[in-house]
């Protein structure tokens, strides 16, 4: 394991992650959702299916009968559903609050290990998922005067982002990663077709800045993925996975530059818990797991 190397690539994959953020909340200024969605899955599927053929010198990964499970077609599915949400949110919400709600991801899918996969969680960590939650509702304060409604769709994000990871857990490991990410922006492009038709806002011809912010967010949320991929693979998951919660920062500081944003004090004390609670669960997760291994 090459921790340090691992490290330095999961906060590359933050920054890159961050910066497809921006370019996505930029591109919904003049194109609707659903065009954003398909922009998307078409440069994200052309990259990974390039990538793939480089790799491999054949398409054929792209055609496995494996890619025909009904793991990977509910693992599509989670995808598209979530990044119809996900992009509505960074639309109608502010980067930094959609952020700080987003790292409650972890937290949703250890409870969602324990529900559905029957995965042991203490007393301790379950305590941290419900105080992660609470973070999560003084973010959004429901009931409150200035509550939003659109503020609920990073929360429903997470659900179904919680869902794609889990489901993810069930593919056969000899699955190549590269074919993964290409059906998960194909089906990007998909729930794009399916609701533009439901758009209010009609189609529109990007003006070259317009294409300059598609590159920007494929080329970045490409590159993001990739670097996250390999930093899981070559580091120990319990001194990397920590470093996800960078994002809020790099989200928080661009936010402020690109987007004039101020989050509040209930935000920023949200965000606190869940990112503390976060790494609490990591580093429990990681602890039990060293204690398994030396039983074994």
């Amino acid at each position: 394991m090459n921790n340090t190397r691992a490290i330095i690539l999961m906060v590359a994959a933050m920054i890159g992650f961050t910066m497809e953020d921006v370019f996505i909340k930029s591109m919904t200024e003049g194109l609707p959702v659903a065009q954003v969605l398909i922009f998307i899955g078409i440069g994200g599927s052309l990259a990974f299916a390039a990538l793939t053929l480089a790799q491999r010198g054949t398409l054929a990964p792209l055609v496995h009968r494996d890619m025909r499970g009904q793991a990977m077609l509910a693992r599509n599915f989670s995808e598209g559903a979530s990044t119809i949400f996900f992009i509505s949110a960074l639309a109608l919400v502010p980067l930094s609050t959609v952020a700080a709600v987003f790292q409650a991801t972890p937290l949703a899918v250890t409870a969602g290990a324990a529900i559905f996969l029957g995965e042991q969680v203490g007393w301790r960590r379950w305590s941290a998922i419900f105080v992660g939650f609470v973070g999560v509702m003084m973010i959004i304060r429901p009931g409150g005067e200035s509550f939003d409604m659109n503020a609920l769709l990073p929360a429903i994000t997470v659900v179904g982002i919680a869902a794609r990871d889990l489901i993810t857990r069930q593919l056969r490991p000899d699955i190549p990663s590269t074919s993964v990410a290409f059906y998960g922006f194909a089906s990007v492009l998909v729930a794009g077709l399916v609701i533009l038709p439901l758009s209010p806002e009609p189609m529109a011809w990007p003006t070259p800045r317009g294409w300059g912010l598609v590159a920007g967010a494929v080329i970045f949320g490409v590159s993001g993925y990739y670097a996250i991929v390999l930093a899981m693979r070559m580091g120990d998951a319990g001194a990397v996975m920590p470093f996800r919660y960078t994002r809020l920062v790099f989200s928080l500081i661009l936010g402020m530059i690109v987007f004039a944003e101020r989050p509040d004090v209930w935000t920023l004390a949200g965000a606190g818990l869940i990112i503390s609670t976060g790494l609490y669960t990591f580093l429990r997760e990681a602890r039990l797991a060293r204690k398994a291994r030396a039983a074994a």
